[in-house]
């Protein structure tokens, strides 16, 4: 069964979305943040009187599992981290909003690295002794972009929409991109004022 015909659709990568709607607010992002920045796409020029599909937001689950630390041997539950509770609330609370949808790629855990602020001084105060506190998890996200690239082909191919609105500031869409633009889809780019390369602004129709 089709979905119901409408104008377009936006597809939001989570993890980008996150990081900038953080980096705007000062803390982690609550739910009535990311639906805020949901309304400034929806007031847009070019969308306004248009009718939306839904909204798909991309993102992996929270990190979960016992981790040993290699400075101390100190064991971190990362479902105890208040980032694990703190992302799964927001999930949670998006995947019940009206005309959203939450797609789910995976996380992988390989290991430790060292953080940004252990990095950020060694680099300002010269090498020194590591402690537990230097190192973080190292934690990846995988197939949230294959699931972008897989909806903007599916909305493409079967003409569900005119036009999809993209919040990402990655490069690796841009086949994706190039596909909906050669079916007839407008493609819209809303990368949140984040430096993207040239080549993701060129195979797009507008940037918002």
């Amino acid at each position: 069964m089709l979905d119901m015909k409408a104008d377009y659709a936006i597809l939001m990568d989570g993890g980008f979305v996150r990081v900038k709607v953080g980096q705007k607010c000062g803390r982690f992002p609550m739910v009535e943040d990311i639906l805020y920045e949901v309304k400034k796409i929806k007031a847009h020029k070019l969308l306004v009187g248009k009718s939306l599909l839904r909204v798909y937001y991309y993102d992996a689950p929270p990190a979960s599992g016992m981790m040993k630390n290699p400075i101390d041997g100190t064991v971190l539950d990362l479902t105890k981290h208040p980032t694990y509770a703190r992302n799964q609330s927001l999930q949670q609370g998006l995947e019940m909003q009206a005309d959203f949808a939450l797609r789910v790629g995976e996380l992988s855990v390989s290991g430790w690295t060292l953080g940004r602020t252990a990095l950020h001084r060694i680099k300002q105060n010269g090498p020194r002794v590591l402690t537990a506190r230097d190192m973080v998890p190292k934690i990846e996200q995988k197939g949230v972009d294959l699931r972008i690239g897989l909806d903007i082909a599916r909305l493409s191919l079967r003409g569900i929409v005119s036009a999809i609105v993209v919040v990402t500031g990655d490069s690796d869409i841009i086949p994706a991109f190039k596909f909906a633009r050669r079916e007839g889809v407008r493609v819209y780019l809303d990368h949140m004022g984040h430096g993207v390369k040239r080549d993701l602004k060129a195979h797009t129709d507008a940037i918002l």
